[in-house]
């Protein structure tokens, strides 16, 4: 059950930053080392020579005796600090664009379980331009197109991103605390505060399964273990109102969404970041907010920009409620992703076997 009576006051602790403090600073940015990197390459050759599948990839057969402790100190900072880091100085120079997923995929098992990212099932998700439109076509989503992204979170404890090849202009990456946005929200406008807890309806995007209402409800937040988790998606929010059975959102309710983008796009409020080949960003979904700026891809086909995606139950996750987000209408686990659509459903790892 969502717990709405916590006291709506200022929140602070390690996950309330504010992105000026940390735009000097290198403290996200987490390094790997040469032996690091010797056993991620040693656990890459050695799923190859054996022929093992991605989905049958574990930390069993790809051991990282160094870094995997390291990963899974990391996955703690995630789920109770700050809410993101930068993994930087995966050799992709040195690896096809299959032995990278794979590399990425490994590192992944150290921190938590993938989970379907679509209806279409893919663990392991390409983020890169198909040409599409999110506002006239009803079942994209914004990963698809080369457009800015609005401040969001996705639905899952977490996301990653693996850089594999950058845009030629423009496609730069921001992050920016969730629970800053809140007490901004309790600072400025007291009076609107506690349309964080109300229950708000989400567009599916056409991915609802056979039965399902083509939107769901659920808080944008939720107070549990004496953490505040929220879950925020814009657009989402506005495309709800395309459906019967949704009501028409009040002047108050989209004066408090207006005031919490507002925030989110403030100087001084997000920190940005340009993405290198290799550089792999990991973000908490219930603490942080990330986005990207609009981008032109170079016009070979083979030097478009191209991230793949990773959406991860942690091992030790803060608690949620079940019916936070998707919820238990969602992915493996039952703590985010989206579960698969029979008439959509590919190949869990996308197109990596």
């Amino acid at each position: 059950m969502i717990e709405t009576d916590h006291p709506v006051a200022v929140v602070e602790g390690p996950a309330a930053w504010h992105g000026r403090d940390l735009e000097n600073s290198a403290e996200w940015l987490e390094t790997l080392s040469d032996a690091e990197i010797e056993e991620v390459l040693s656990a890459v050759e050695a799923i190859d020579n054996a022929g093992i599948a991605m989905l049958d990839v574990t930390r069993d057969n790809f051991p990282l005796p160094t870094l995997g402790p390291r990963l899974q100190q990391l996955a703690t900072e995630l789920d109770r600090g700050r809410g993101f880091w930068v993994l930087r100085g995966l050799p992709i120079n040195e690896l096809t664009e299959r032995q990278a997923a794979f590399a990425y995929w490994g590192l992944g098992q150290y921190l938590g379980t993938p989970v379907s990212q679509n209806a279409r099932g893919h663990l392991l998700g390409h983020v890169i331009d198909e040409g599409r439109d999110f506002k006239t076509d009803p079942g994209v989503r914004g990963y698809q197109t080369r457009l800015r992204l609005p401040y969001h979170t996705d639905s899952s404890d977490v996301v990653g991103l693996l850089c594999l090849a950058p845009a030629r202009t423009g496609g730069l990456s921001s992050v920016a605390s969730t629970t800053t946005a809140f007490n901004e929200v309790v600072k400025r406008r007291p009076d609107l505060a506690h349309y964080w807890f109300k229950e708000w309806h989400y567009d599916r995007r056409n991915e609802e399964r056979p039965g399902e209402d083509p939107f769901f409800t659920t808080p944008l937040a939720t107070w549990n273990d004496g953490l505040l988790s929220i879950r925020y998606v814009r657009n989402f929010l506005d495309s709800a109102q395309r459906h019967e059975g949704v009501p028409r959102r009040t002047a108050e309710e989209t004066e408090f969404l207006d005031l919490v983008d507002e925030i989110a796009n403030e100087p001084g409020i997000a920190l940005h970041m340009d993405l290198q080949p290799g550089d792999i960003q990991f973000v908490c979904n219930y603490s942080t907010f990330h986005s990207r700026t609009s981008y032109e891809d170079h016009p070979e086909p083979d030097r478009k920009r191209h991230l793949l995606r990773l959406w991860l139950t942690l091992d030790e996750g803060r608690p949620i409620p079940l019916d936070f987000g998707r919820g238990t209408q969602a992915g493996l686990s039952g703590r985010g992703g989206i579960a698969p659509v029979p008439a959509q459903h590919e190949a869990l790892a996308g197109t990596y076997v």
